[in-house]
């Protein structure tokens, strides 16, 4: 199987191919030094970064950013990023690539726990996430040729605890080896329009 991962280079990303690599062919995508580069952001850039690779049978996006600030602070522009980048990117990385996927192929999206447990500072990427997860369910059944969607909904990662902490007071961390397993069972399995949490 050949299996594009954009945002390899994140924990989320080598969790992924740690996992799967030894089994599928992965090709990782992003904004630079990657095997292909894309820019989510850009539905030129991810049209292009399809029509350039043969074929795809399945698809991981584990990239998007979004501000974490108070609300107070919280501006428009700071809002575009997650609306961009972690909404609006895989969202059209679903509309655009369903026209190049495998039959049968698979898309596996990436949201996270503030979308049922709130976090100081993170209501513009619990939007993001929420509006993943319900296009997630919605577009699935919509999907032709035996295509799937599903996301994976992780908890804070252990290995991200030094940088996001300070955040995420009293939550439980999780291994990223645990949250790869998430990906294989979306990719590997059969279900579609799944949200699939690792806490």
């Amino acid at each position: 199987m050949n299996i594009l991962i954009m945002g390899a280079s994140g924990t989320i990303g080598q969790a992924v191919i740690d996992r799967m690599g030894s089994d599928h062919d992965m090709i990782r995508a992003g904004r630079q030094g990657q095997d292909i580069q894309v820019d989510m952001t850009s539905p030129e850039s991810i049209e292009s970064m399809f029509e350039r690779l043969d074929r795809i049978d399945a698809v991981v996006v584990a990239a998007g950013g979004a501000a974490f600030k108070p609300l107070s602070e919280l501006t428009p522009a700071d809002n575009d990023t997650a609306i961009n980048s972690k909404l609006k990117g895989q969202v059209n990385t679903v509309l655009i690539g369903q026209h190049h996927l495998s039959d049968g192929g698979s898309f596996t999206l990436t949201t996270g726990v503030m979308v049922d447990d709130p976090i100081a500072c993170g209501a513009s990427a619990s939007m993001a996430n929420g509006g993943v997860e319900t296009f997630v369910r919605s577009a699935s059944f919509e999907l032709g040729r035996g295509l799937r969607l599903n996301s994976v909904n992780p908890c804070v990662l252990d290995e991200s605890w030094s940088k996001y902490g300070k955040f995420f007071p009293g939550f439980e961390t999780v291994p990223a080896a645990r949250v790869g397993m998430a990906y294989q069972k979306s990719i590997e399995g059969c279900q579609t329009g799944q949200i699939f949490y690792v806490r």
